[in-house]
């Protein structure tokens, strides 16, 4: 997987649970930054949001699954 992929997955999750555009999420979402899987080897993907306080809680809330399903991502 890669970071498009979870950005995929990430927008096409938020809007079928809070509506809203494509657009907007992608925005708030930002961008998926990797690190080296040697110094980060649970999990080498972070993202940071920079929307609203709700939108960011419902961006955090859809990372815990995101993190657990696809801990690891290639670039």
């Amino acid at each position: 997987m890669t970071r498009a992929d979870l950005q995929d997955i990430l927008v096409t999750a938020l809007l079928r649970q809070w509506g809203g555009t494509k657009r907007r999420w992608r925005l708030v979402i930002g961008p998926v930054r990797l690190y080296d899987p040697a110094t980060h080897p649970h999990c080498n993907w972070s993202i940071a949001p920079a929307g609203t306080a709700g939108e960011n809680a419902a961006i955090e809330a859809a990372l815990d699954e995101l993190r657990g399903q696809h801990p690891i991502l290639l670039d």
